[in-house]
């Protein structure tokens, strides 16, 4: 059975050594800025388990714009806890959980923390071939993004709510298929 769940601190280290499975090294946030993020907003974690195992995650900070600036990737201190919108850092599925709707999963859970929260939407960036995954979840694409990180090139995604809470412009979420999202 799938849980979708905050992570507690004994497990940490867990979530930077699937970080480092999941995006190349230049991209992949180091353990002790994985540990500074989870320290400093905790409660912006999920993790995805199945039969004990944590399969797949999903984190970011809260800040005041849906875009995402390099130096935020490596400074947990610009984290703004009264942020309007929900960045997402790292979405990751461990390479033998993939093709289950995980990514997905989590995605939406996050989505719905924003909501919960009161938030104004999320933002992230991502690679070409994932724009349109992305797409399927509501997020329109803003164009290339300022970012540098990792030596890549990124598009800058956004997908605000409406008055009601519901992702403006919505089409209907599919499954997971690609599983690699944002990015550190």
């Amino acid at each position: 059975m799938l849980v979708i769940r905050k992570p507690r601190d004994s497990e940490v280290k867990t979530l930077a050594a699937l970080e480092h499975v999941c995006f190349p090294k230049a991209e992949a946030a180091p353990s002790d800025v994985m540990r500074a993020r989870y320290e400093t907003f905790p409660d912006n974690f999920l993790v995805a388990e199945s039969d004990g195992v944590i399969r797949g995650y999903i984190n970011g900070c809260s800040a005041a714009t849906p875009k995402i600036e390099d130096r935020m990737y490596h400074d947990a201190s610009l984290h703004d806890s009264a942020g309007d919108y929900l960045l997402v850092f790292g979405l990751g599925v461990h390479p033998n959980a993939r093709e289950h709707g995980l990514a997905g999963t989590l995605l939406r859970s996050y989505i719905s923390l924003a909501r919960k929260r009161g938030q104004k939407g999320v933002g992230l960036t991502c690679k070409d071939h994932l724009v349109h995954y992305y797409s399927r979840f509501g997020f329109q694409d803003m164009g290339q993004s300022d970012s540098q990180h990792g030596g890549t090139t990124w598009h800058d995604m956004q997908l605000i709510f409406d008055r009601d809470g519901q992702p403006a412009g919505l089409v209907q979420a599919a499954g997971a298929g690609q599983t690699e999202g944002s990015d550190a």
